[in-house]
Formats: structure tokens, sequence, C-alpha cells
């Protein structure tokens, strides 16, 4: 006989913290509008909300085309500092030890530069899809919340963080369309702002000479 596993506790708060959201919810008019959905807890999948719009799409293509153009000029540098290597390597016979060693220390730190730029290059694009994912949130949020106007909804669960639900309260789709006809590809866009930012430093107040009298 099979058994049916309970919901997870965290399935279970979320559950239960939209329902208490939604009890005291009174439907809104606009409502009643026909083909969508009336219901106080709507769900959508977040992951498929990005990846499929247009925003999530272009974002998508960046990234690789950046990525390519990336690994292109990796290995154009590398092809460039080992041709150089081999230059200072077969010069070394015919060359004073303490020329020799001001060359290759230079060549050195060179390498040393070059692969600390190289790698900010790469970390600053893999931050690139968290950055695009944040704006494409900022920016879909009041789409969402007029979807939440529009169903009498209280909340908006992650479909994956459900136990059980009617796939009618799965919004997905719907919210993919609005989104791409609110702000298209983003292209152009607001940015995300930053997660962190640093507190201004306080700035003293500037004195004043006392007036004469």
């Amino acid at each position: 006989m099979r058994t049916v596993r309970a919901p997870s506790r965290r399935a279970a708060v979320f559950l239960l913290l939209g329902l208490i959201l939604a009890a005291g919810l009174p439907v809104a008019g606009a409502a009643q509008q026909l083909g969508v959905i009336q219901s106080p807890i709507l769900t959508i999948n977040s992951d498929r909300l990005f990846e499929d719009s247009a925003f999530g799409q272009r974002a998508a293509r960046e990234i690789e085309q950046a990525g390519a153009e990336l690994a292109a000029e990796n290995r154009r540098i590398e092809a460039e500092l080992t041709a150089e290597e081999k230059d200072l390597t077969a010069r070394r016979p015919g060359m004073e030890p303490e020329d020799f060693r001001a060359l290759a220390d230079a060549f050195d730190t060179r390498v040393q530069e070059i692969r600390r730029t190289q790698e900010a290059k790469t970390r600053e694009l893999n931050q690139k899809s968290e950055v695009e994912r944040v704006a494409f949130f900022q920016a879909a949020r009041p789409v969402l919340v007029e979807i939440m106007r529009e169903t009498g909804a209280a909340v908006i669960l992650e479909r994956s963080s459900v136990f059980l639900s009617a796939n009618a309260t799965d919004i997905t789709d719907l919210a993919i369309a609005r989104i791409d006809g609110a702000i298209g590809d983003g292209t152009g866009a607001l940015r995300a702002r930053p997660l962190e930012t640093r507190p201004q430093e306080p700035q003293e107040p500037e004195e004043t000479a006392p007036a004469e009298e």
C-alpha cells in the first residue's frame, strides 16, 4: 500500500502563512474578469518566470556571448604569452644572467597582472546572471502586484515549496505574458541596485564664524 509523504515543515509554513494572510482579505471587484482565476493563494515558478521571459532570454544570450568572447580573449592571451615565453627562452643563451633575470621577472609580473585582470572579468561575468535576475524581479513586481489585485490573492507562493495545489493557481504563464508586455526584454531598463550599499560617513557640520557686532 502506497503512503503519502507529509509535507515538509517549510512547505507547511508557507501554506499556513498564505492561509492566514488570505483569511481576512476581500476579493477585489476587478477580480471578476473572465479568464482570470479567483483565488486567495497563487503559485508561481520563479525560475521559469525569469528564464522563459523575454528579459531572461535576452540576459542569457548576452551572458553566453560575453562568455564566448572572454574565452576567445583568454585563448589569444595565452597564445601570445606562450610565444613570448618561448622567445625569451631562446634568447637566454646569448644574454648575461642579470639581463635575462630582469626580463624574466618583468615577464612574470605582467603574467600575474594579466591573470588578475582576466579573473576579475570572469567574476564579473559570473555575477551578471544574479544582477540581471534581481533587476528582472524589481521590474516585475508591479505586474505581479496587479495580478494579485485582479485575482483577490493575498500571497504568491513559490510552486516548488507547496505540497499540493491545483494547476489553475499557477500564474507563471500569465505573469510571463504580462511582464513581457510591460518591460519587453528589459533593454535600457533600470538595472538592479547594489545588494549592499555602504552607509555614507556622517558629515561634520561646517563651522561658521561668529557674526560681527
